[in-house]
């Protein structure tokens, strides 16, 4: 079938438009609601249809040129056609949506959005490589939409620019390596000290493949790591002092160091004003205990024990669990202590399970935090903040701390930690009625 036309009613979550061909749902990559466009189909499935936009008859005023070249190609964004306000009310639709229809409650108030600036944000990154025979080159970038093949891209303007303007000269890198076939990934974090790239390999690096590497090293001005198996194997390829990737709040002074794989928040900024939020929602007094599940390397939990009087964050992963208290002890944070416990074990029995908390900040993996919430002591809790990053697993939360834990959602809104992607993170507040 060729091009055929049609009307968008609405988005999806994931950023397509929404048209009906008699009577069957069509998802249309790049289209936006209340659009005529013409289109083509990509699948046909049972229930619905997918399709690729050719053209726009009659754009919408929210549409934007993208700017980034291979946006109609390129899966690492979706929303780059929609202007970044827009993109926005659209995440915040989705917030409120999952709360209504999934969870059944409506928050008391619609938290202003976390923002910041929308390119050249993200300072974690995991890199899909695939060196291509009949090219003779290899690529290095995200998937291309709609398949498990490499978009060929020579830069990307959502990466900092650190690693986002040297995406080209990665690939020409890997493409020299004897090993070249055997590097399926790599991972880049960008501190505000060091940038470290982790080379996923799945053959040893031969003499001439190092100094290859090294050379490039020395040249960038980066830290490549090798990682010949999992986590456990990644190692330095030049070893040396320990790496200085760190990131800061300037509010209130704090400086974190991590590992290149650690979990961090990938938008710095945006990190910052969420920290800032969450303490400013909390307005811990002096005298007062909080629980912080999921800490990580303590991003919020040292911000809080500035203000609190006692601070427990807990984590499931030992790194991280280290990592937060060497954090403590440089920052000169006494009033914290980390523990590790599987929060996702659902008869998980710990020591902090039994103790009264005057707050509690949850932030969960994109599983959320289900088997923790039915265990916790909340009766004595003034303040529950919960930060997400999966709508539908945090309305399904606030749907068991509404109905069974007897609190109310008294304020939600989104954090937009990912501009012109379909991501959305989120933020509720839940209170005593």
């Amino acid at each position: 079938m060729g091009a055929v036309t049609a009307r968008v009613e609405s988005l999806s979550h994931e950023g397509r438009g929404i048209a009906r061909i008699g009577g069957k749902t069509v998802f249309i990559d790049g289209a936006l609601p209340g659009e005529e466009v013409t289109f083509r189909y990509l699948k046909r499935h049972p229930r619905f249809d997918e399709g690729a936009i050719i053209e726009v008859k009659s754009p919408s005023p929210d549409r934007v040129e993208p700017p980034c070249e291979y946006a109609g190609r390129c899966g690492g964004c979706s929303l780059q056609h929609l202007e970044p306000a827009a993109q926005r009310r659209h995440k915040e639709a989705i917030l409120l949506e999952q709360l209504r229809h999934a969870a059944r409650v409506e928050p008391e108030t619609i938290l202003p959005p976390v923002e910041g600036p929308t390119l050249g944000y993200r300072r974690k990154a995991r890199l899909g490589v695939k060196y291509v025979n009949e090219r003779g080159r290899a690529v290095v970038g995200f998937r291309q939409k709609h398949s498990r093949l490499i978009a060929d891209i020579g830069h990307c303007v959502v990466l900092h620019p650190a690693v986002g303007q040297r995406v080209a000269a990665l690939a020409e890198l890997v493409g020299s390596l004897s090993i070249r076939a055997a590097v399926p990934q790599i991972e880049a974090a960008i501190s505000e000290g060091e940038i470290a790239l982790v080379f996923r390999h799945l053959r040893p690096a031969s003499a001439a493949d190092l100094e290859s590497l090294r050379a490039f090293e020395r040249a960038h001005g980066m830290r490549i790591y090798l990682q010949p198996e999992g986590d456990d194997s990644i190692r330095p390829l030049t070893p040396g002092a320990e790496p200085d990737l760190h990131y800061s709040l300037t509010d209130p002074g704090l400086r974190f160091r991590f590992d290149p794989t650690h979990f961090t928040q990938v938008n710095f900024g945006i990190n910052a004003a969420l920290v800032s939020r969450v303490c400013e929602l909390l307005a811990t007094g002096v005298e007062e205990t909080v629980l912080d599940l999921f800490c990580g390397i303590g991003n919020f939990s040292l911000a809080l024990a500035r203000r609190a009087g006692r601070v427990t964050g807990v984590e499931g992963e030992a790194g991280l669990v280290a990592r937060a208290r060497d954090n403590a002890a440089a920052n000169s944070i006494g009033n914290v202590e980390f523990l590790r416990a599987n929060l996702a074990n659902p008869e998980l029995d710990h020591e902090f399970l039994r103790l009264d908390w005057d707050c509690v900040l949850l932030d969960p993996p994109r599983t959320g935090a289900r088997e923790i919430l039915s265990r916790l002591r909340l009766d004595a809790t003034r303040m529950l903040v919960y930060v997400s990053c999966n709508p539908a697993t945090l309305a399904r939360d606030a749907g068991i701390l509404v109905r069974e834990r007897d609190l109310k959602l008294a304020g939600a809104g989104i954090v937009d930690m990912f501009p012109h992607t379909s991501h959305v993170e989120s933020i509720a507040v839940f209170t005593r009625p």
